[in-house]
């Protein structure tokens, strides 16, 4: 799936189902059937990375996770089923919300870079670094020049992530308007929910074309071979769900990490310990 998922040269948003299932031909009973067959090789993957941190181990990895898409595109569900199943010691998951006012005092990336997962973490994104590219081009909080300018601050940001030795995989939800409507009267529907809704994700559901532009423009300009960029369709949330625990799977595979070695001696210290 992550091949046919991959942002190309030539994407279109347009050209994406929101409904589709791209890669997999099965159903939502089928997919609940193989979900959790790889859990733990994942959590193993997981342990290993963050083992090899605390070990100090040179060249240990970190991978970040970037969520993005409109409201109710289901991040929260993929923290909650993919990520929610590794050892939460190893997971560290921001959000970014409206810049504070010493936020706005530094460029952009500031408060990014404060985020970044250290080595042998996993590293989540609820919104990210591309707010700055979306709300802020719909909304005109920045000017063209200043948007433009980001797009390459961006790429750069992320070479740099890469170089350093964090695997970045970037996934944005692609929901219809309608789903996004049957989800927000949903909240409404149930009191459960109500902590959920915001009305200002009304305001924000009215510019709906300008952001599918808005996203449109910043995937194709912001995928690259170091850090790539997943359109996932997501009006049906099993099979984003299915497709992120793919890719993070993918990830940690690709790491190909051992155990770190003991730093001392084992039969010594089974002597010590036996003596004790």
């Amino acid at each position: 799936m992550a091949e046919v998922l991959r942002v190309g040269e030539t994407f279109r948003l347009s050209d994406i189902d929101p409904s589709s299932t791209p890669g997999f031909d099965g159903t939502k009973k089928d997919a609940a059937k193989i979900f959790d067959d790889h859990d733990a090789e994942i959590a193993e993957l997981q342990e290993r990375m963050y083992a090899n941190a605390r070990a100090d181990e040179p060249g240990t990895p970190s991978i970040l996770l970037v969520l993005q898409g409109m409201d109710t595109s289901g991040k929260g569900g993929i923290i909650r089923h993919v990520v929610g199943g590794v050892d939460p010691q190893g997971v560290r998951i921001a959000s970014f919300k409206a810049p504070t006012d010493e936020e706005r005092a530094h460029d952009f990336l500031w408060r990014i870079e404060k985020q970044v997962p250290p080595r042998g973490i996993i590293g989540v994104f609820d919104r990210s670094h591309y707010e700055d590219v979306l709300i802020q081009r719909v909304r005109s909080f920045a000017p063209p020049e200043e948007i433009e300018r980001r797009y390459g601050a961006i790429t750069e940001f992320e070479e740099q992530l890469a170089s350093a030795g964090t695997h970045v995989v970037k996934v944005m939800l692609h929901i219809s308007k309608e789903e996004q409507g049957e989800r927000l009267a949903e909240r409404l529907d149930r009191p459960d929910k109500y902590w959920k809704y915001n009305p200002g994700d009304v305001d924000e559901r009215e510019l709906w074309p300008a952001y599918q532009e808005a996203y449109d423009i910043a995937l194709r300009r912001t995928s690259t071979t170091s850090a790539p960029w997943y359109c996932v369709p997501a009006n049906r949330k099993w099979y984003a769900r299915l497709v992120v625990k793919g890719l993070l799977l993918d990830t940690l595979r690709s790491l190909d990490l051992g155990w770190p070695p003991a730093k001392f001696d084992v039969e010594e210290e089974r002597r010590r310990l036996a003596a004790s």
